[in-house]
C-alpha cells in the first residue's frame, strides 16, 4: 500500500474555557509506557447523507472532539519534565492534532485488517525528536480508502490514560459525535491514588514488578535483543479451543486454587510455554511474565466511577522455562493466578510510596519510542501480557454505524501480546502477538498443536 496523502491537517481545542494550570500525575501515571498507544477502527463507506458535504465526516469529528475536550480537558494539555524523572501535566488547552489523509489503496487490500508494516501510514506519527512539553497527548488520523472505506486511528499519551481511560474517552467523544448526551463525566482527580493519600502509613511489600525482568543465560544487558527485527501475528483461537485449554489447565488445579482459571490465565499460561519453547531457551533460563492488573475496584472504597488516569499495576510471574515446559499448563497458570490476587488495596499503597521515595523513576519508564533503553523490557526471555477481554473495545459509532473492525495499531516491541474478544465468534478469542521474527513460526506451531 502506498503511503497517504494528507488533505488536512488541524489542532482542536476545547470549545469551551477549561481548568488552567497543573495537574499532578500520580506515581502510576509516570511509570511503564509513557509514550502513545495506538488503536485503530476501520469502518465501511459511509451512507449517502454522511457524503455531501464531501467534508462532513471530518467536520463532525472536529466539532465533536472540541466538545468532547471540555470534559477530557486534560488530553488537550501538555507534559513536562520536572526532574527526577518525573512529570507533571499542565492543563493549557494547546489542542490534539487531527489529520485527514486519502489512500489510493482500498480496504481489501489490506487483507483481514490485522496489523501489518502498511499501518505505519494510517496510525498519526509522533515526533518524539520534538520536547515533550511540544507534543500532542492526542493523535487523530481519518484515512479516506479508493472504495470509500474509512478507518480512524487513535494514539494516545500512555502516560495520562490508560486503557479504560482512553476507551472512557473516544466512546464519550463518540456519544457526543452523535449529538447524545455524555454518559460518564470523567473523574480527574488524581489525588485518590497519590502516595499518602490517604496518609496512612503501608508495609513495604515486595514489588518484583518495579526490578529489571531477567536477562538471558550470558548476556549483561538486553540492548542487542532490543535490535532484532519484529513480527506481528495475530492468531485466533475457537472457543473450543479455549475451551479445551481450560480444562487443560484446571486438570488436577481445581482442588488447589478455590475456583477454575478464567480464560486469561488459562490463554496467558500457554502463550508464556509456547514462547519459552519457540525461544529454544535452556532449562534454566529464568523467565518473566508481566500482567497488568487494573485496582480500580481492588481499592477499598473502589475507585470513583470514571477515574480517569493509570489505575493498572504490572505485576509479574516468575518460573524458570524447563518447570514451564515440562509440567502441566495449570503449572503456569498458577503461577499467573498468584500474580493477580497479590494486588489488593495495600499492595497498590505500598507500590505507590515505593514508588514516591524513589531518587528518580527513569529506570521504571518504558522508553522504546524515545530511544532510550534503560527502562523495563519484555522481550526474550519475557513476556508481556494485557487483556482486553473485559474492555469496552468494539461498537465505536460516531454516527455513520459501527466499525467492521478494531485493533491495535503498530505494535513492534518483542514479547508485547493482547488477547482481544473475537467479535465474530461467541467464546473466541484473538491474541495480537509480537515476537522476533526468527521465533514467530516456531511459536504458531507450539501454539496450535499444543492444544489437546
Amino acid at each position: 500500500m502506498a503511503a497517504v496523502s494528507f488533505k488536512n491537517r488541524c489542532t482542536v481545542k476545547p470549545a469551551e474555557p477549561t481548568y488552567n494550570g497543573i495537574l499532578p500525575l500520580s506515581e502510576l501515571d509516570q511509570i511503564g509506557t509513557i509514550t502513545h498507544i495506538p488503536t485503530i477502527y476501520f469502518y465501511q463507506q459511509p451512507s449517502e447523507n454522511w457524503l455531501n458535504p464531501s467534508d462532513k465526516v471530518f467536520k463532525t469529528l472536529k466539532d465533536s472532539l472540541s466538545f468532547a475536550l471540555v470534559h477530557f480537558y486534560p488530553l488537550a494539555g501538555r507534559l513536562r519534565w520536572i526532574g527526577r524523572g518525573r512529570l507533571e501535566l499542565e492543563c493549557n488547552a494547546a489542542g490534539v492534532e487531527l489529520v485527514e489523509a486519502e489512500s489510493r489503496a482500498k480496504l481489501q487490500d489490506l487483507g483481514d485488517l490485522s496489523p501489518r508494516p502498511e499501518y505505519n501510514y494510517l496510525v498519526p506519527a509522533v515526533d518524539y525528536t520534538l520536547p515533550i512539553q511540544e507534543l500532542p497527548l492526542v493523535l487523530v488520523q481519518l484515512t479516506r480508502f479508493q472504495c470509500g472505506g474509512i478507518s480512524l486511528s487513535f494514539t494516545i499519551s500512555h502516560a495520562v490514560a490508560d486503557g479504560p481511560s482512553a476507551l472512557h474517552f473516544i466512546f464519550e467523544w463518540a456519544r457526543i459525535a452523535r449529538r447524545e448526551p455524555l454518559g460518564l463525566p470523567p473523574f480527574l482527580d488524581r489525588k485518590v491514588l497519590q502516595a499518602g493519600e490517604p496518609p496512612v502509613s503501608y508495609p513495604l511489600l515486595d514489588h518484583a514488578e518495579f526490578d529489571h525482568p531477567p536477562l538471558l543465560i550470558g548476556q549483561t544487558d538486553n540492548i542487542e535483543e532490543r535490535k532484532k527485527m519484529t513480527t506481528v501475528s495475530m492468531l485466533k483461537l475457537s472457543e473450543i479451543q479455549v475451551k479445551k485449554l481450560k480444562n487443560m489447565a484446571n486438570e488436577g488445579h481445581c482442588n488447589d486454587i478455590g475456583r477454575p482459571f478464567s480464560r486469561y490465565e488459562t490463554v496467558t499460561g500457554h502463550l508464556w510455554r509456547c514462547a519459552c519453547k519457540a525461544r529454544g531457551h535452556k532449562a534454566e533460563q529464568t523467565t518473566a511474565l508481566g500482567v497488568c492488573v487494573d485496582s480500580r475496584s481492588r481499592m477499598q472504597p473502589p475507585l470513583p466511577l470514571g477515574y480517569f488516569g493509570n489505575a493498572t499495576l504490572d505485576v509479574i510471574a516468575l518460573s524458570r522455562s524447563g518447570e514451564l515446559v515440562s509440567k502441566p499448563l495449570g503449572y503456569a497458570s498458577s503461577k499467573i493466578r498468584r500474580a493477580i490476587v497479590s494486588v489488593t488495596e495495600e499492595y497498590v499503597r505500598s507500590g505507590i510510596e515505593y514508588l514516591k521515595n524513589q531518587p528518580d523513576l527513569t529506570k521504571f519508564q518504558d522508553l522504546h519510542a524515545l530511544g532510550g533503553d534503560e527502562g523495563p523490557f519484555y522481550g526474550n526471555p519475557n513476556l508481556g501480557v494485557v487483556s482486553w477481554l473485559t474492555l469496552p473495545i468494539y461498537g465505536l459509532d460516531f454516527g455513520w454505524g459501527k466499525e467492521i473492525h478494531m485493533g491495535p495499531g503498530t505494535h513492534d516491541f518483542d514479547g508485547d501480546s493482547l488477547i482481544l474478544p473475537n467479535p465474530n465468534e461467541e467464546g473466541g478469542l484473538i491474541v495480537a502477538l509480537c515476537l522476533q521474527v526468527c521465533h514467530m513460526e516456531a511459536f504458531k506451531k507450539h501454539f496450535y498443536e499444543d492444544i489437546i
